[in-house]
């Protein structure tokens, strides 16, 4: 790690045979830290190119832009870029039979209410939601000529479908159509929490 490293190695001094489910605090410590690392390359990019560009946001609408890039990114790396920190690292699985993705609905899902730890019931259900709530809230603010209900929740719904495509081809995690369907309900839960303080904000 290059920015976590030494406050990570502190906590797993300390907690790592007394948490449970530990790893998870691993994957979020190397999730933000390789967040941090790609979202200061897109820092230096994106200030390279407003140099540029004629047609500039405003200041409110450019800071949403930042946060959206950097909830892409990290969302990206909780998934996805797992074990991996640099893209020349990455190794695709091309011969992973499709027999390893789910496509029966709930499947997976209702095996997890029976299982020894709820955690991981939790994790996948309303962690799923949840993951995708700020894409249902960010993206008609950053696209908002553009933004629409439809196109917030089938976009959202196509940017699952891709995560679900890249776990399969790096085999970093099970793709699974539930996976699928609690992100959409995110960004559906998401969008309507946009909607609903754009309509508080229009009353004041």
């Amino acid at each position: 790690m290059l920015f976590f490293g030494p406050l990570y190695n502190l906590l797993a001094e300390r907690y790592a045979t007394s948490i449970n489910h530990f790893a998870l605090v691993k994957l979020t410590f190397l999730a933000l830290d390789k967040t941090f690392f790609y979202f200061l390359i897109f820092e230096v990019l994106r200030l390279i190119w407003l140099l540029f560009v004629r047609r500039r946001r405003s200041i409110k609408s450019e800071i949403s832009v930042w946060i959206f890039a950097f909830y892409l990114i990290l969302i990206l790396m909780l998934t996805t870029f797992r074990d991996t920190y640099f893209p020349w690292q990455l190794a695709f699985n091309f011969n992973r039979p499709l027999s390893d993705v789910n496509l029966v609905f709930m499947k997976e899902t209702w095996k997890l209410v029976y299982a020894p730890s709820r955690l991981d019931f939790f994790y996948n259900s309303f962690g799923n939601i949840m993951c995708f709530v700020p894409f249902g809230i960010l993206f008609p603010i950053v696209f908002s000529k553009k933004q629409s209900f439809f196109k917030t929740i089938v976009i959202g719904m196509l940017f699952s479908i891709f995560i679900e495509t890249l776990q399969f081809l790096l085999a970093t995690g099970v793709s699974d159509i539930d996976d699928v369907f609690f992100n959409t309900c995110g960004a559906i839960l998401g969008y309507l929490i946009h909607l609903f303080f754009k309509k508080l904000c229009m009353r004041l």
